[in-house]
């Protein structure tokens, strides 16, 4: 297990604490970042409402190294990554599974035929593997840094030169106002030009038009910004601050300019290979990828006008860290941006209340009998249920369709991709047939919740169809090992003909689907 070394996270100050004594296992919270260069774990207790560090373990699995032309992992990377992650599994045996969240980035995203190997990973740590977009990667990076560091006056700009990828964030306080993410990082420019290990002023060159091409298309929408202070984050803009500070390149330790960073490629090509690196500062384990990362700093200094950039102190772990800590202190940034969507598509508030009230009891009454008890779900049924009419914007015609499509291809802040088609799923297939579903998109231990959550979300959709303000009867939900039961009173349903017919219907939806629903008190047919 290799210690944290000069260029990984030094010691974060004010909100994230060192510890102080030996804390209560309840109290834990743990952080996994399936970097494309390393993996990264931070434990941390919750101490009147801050963050104190307990544990923080990192391996350089270069992990983006293993991924061939085909965008498949080769099998020493897979054994490089469960190896470790069997070792952060063993850290992770005394926090509560709800208080863990482990991601994949950039590599994850971009692997095929991957299933399997994330399962592997679930089965290493103990934890589901979350895989998240870039977007989503630059929010969690930019938490972590504005939550880390002193607090900053007006507009900053945050920079993450990852293995695979590079994040750019505008934002103000602790609130991201741009996101981007850049398929460009240090682990794949150094396999794109510098895989042999030479250090040419030619291979520079080209690696260097690359990182600019890459950055053109979202130059204008960071340049020229009046930034109160521009923060780097990663091992990347570290190690490059801790090599020119040692060799006297800047002014001012743990920061970079352009023309300290030109000044390392001089040394770079003068050691000529990447074998022969001796800087001070600069790690054995980061050397091999010194030159893919220096590239991409230098672009990203000179095309975005940047005078200086200091190194931060945290990154997307500590991201991830205070986004659970706001999902504890109801400040879910999930909650924020269902808020938006209801409010960007128009969906009804009464309504939505109604339905998630009724999908929610529905769903506690089952939750005994199935074993439905990740707090995940309930959560995900709700903003189902408030976001079930978002299609309605488009179009009435299949607007459960519409609103699937919605959710599963909006940017969603907060949400990973596997919740995130959750979402979509419950809201796509909310009503009609359910001959397209496909639970296989889902992670495997997600699937038979999902199913009952989408049964629940059905019918709550369809008790409501009037619309009415008025309350329901007493309707109960109950579960044996042949068939779901829904148990309402007779004649209640002989007065409300239209709740009988559609209840009628969606018994014979469901059994199409292998799911036996009995109508328990509903009159024989005529």
């Amino acid at each position: 297990m290799a210690p944290d070394s000069a260029d990984t996270a030094p010691p974060v100050a004010s909100r994230l604490a060192e510890p102080t004594g030996e804390p209560l296992s309840g109290d834990l919270l743990a952080a996994v970042d399936l970097g494309s260069n390393s993996f990264h774990m931070i434990v941390a207790r919750v101490s009147h409402g801050q963050l104190v560090v307990v544990d923080r373990m990192r391996e350089m699995v270069r992990l983006a190294a293993g991924l061939d032309d085909h965008h498949q992992l080769d099998a020493a990377s897979r054994r490089r990554a469960l190896e470790c992650l069997q070792r952060f599994g063993q850290r992770l045996r005394e926090v509560r599974a709800e208080r863990v969240r482990v991601v994949g980035t950039n590599t994850l995203r971009r692997a095929r035929r991957s299933r399997a190997f994330r399962e592997a990973c679930e089965q290493a740590l103990g934890h589901p593997v979350e895989i998240i977009s870039g977007r989503e990667e630059a929010r969690l990076v930019y938490l972590g840094v504005a939550h880390t560091s002193p607090v900053a006056d007006g507009v900053q700009l945050v920079v993450d030169i990852g293995g695979g990828s590079t994040e750019l964030i505008v934002g103000e306080g602790f609130t991201p106002r741009t996101l981007e993410s850049l398929s460009m990082g240090c682990v794949g420019m150094t396999r794109r030009f510098f895989d042999d290990g030479r250090l040419s002023a030619r291979r520079f060159e080209r690696a260097r038009l690359a990182a600019r091409l890459e950055l053109r298309p979202v130059r204008a929408y960071f340049v020229d910004g009046e930034w109160s202070r521009v923060m780097g984050s990663s091992g990347t803009i570290r190690a490059v601050a801790s090599v020119a500070s040692e060799l006297g390149l800047t002014g001012e330790a743990g920061t970079v300019t352009a023309d300290a960073a030109e000044a390392l490629v001089t040394h770079l090509t003068a050691a000529g290979r990447a074998e022969k690196l001796d800087l001070p500062g600069l790690s054995a384990e980061r050397a091999p990828v010194f030159a893919g990362g220096l590239c991409v700093l230098i672009e990203v200094l000179r095309e975005l006008r940047i005078e200086r950039m200091r190194a931060a102190d945290g990154a997307l772990r500590e991201g991830l860290l205070f986004d659970m800590l706001g999902r504890l202190q109801q400040e879910d940034a999930r909650e924020l941006t269902v808020r938006a969507m209801m409010s960007r598509f128009h969906a009804d508030p009464g309504q939505a209340a109604r339905v998630e009230a009724t999908a929610l009891r529905f769903y506690q009454q089952l939750e005994q009998p199935l074993g439905l008890v990740a707090e995940r779900d309930r959560a995900l049924l709700c903003w189902a249920a408030r976001l079930h009419e978002v299609g309605l914007d488009i179009s009435h015609s299949k607007y459960h369709r519409h609103g699937g499509y919605l959710l599963e291809h909006a940017d969603l802040p907060g949400f990973p991709r596997a919740e995130q088609r959750m979402l979509a799923m419950l809201v796509g297939f909310h009503r009609r047939k359910l001959d397209a579903l496909d639970l296989e998109r889902l992670p495997e231990s997600w699937r038979r919740n999902a199913l009952a959550m989408l049964v629940v979300l059905r019918l709550a959709v369809l008790l409501h169809r009037d619309r009415a303000s008025a309350a329901l009867p007493v309707i109960r939900m109950s579960f044996s090992p042949d068939e779901l039961g829904l148990h309402v009173d007779g004649d209640w349903l002989e007065s409300n003909p239209l709740t009988l017919a559609d209840l009628r219907e969606e018994v014979r939806y469901l059994r199409r689907a292998g799911i036996q629903l009995n109508l328990a008190g509903a009159p024989d047919p005529a």
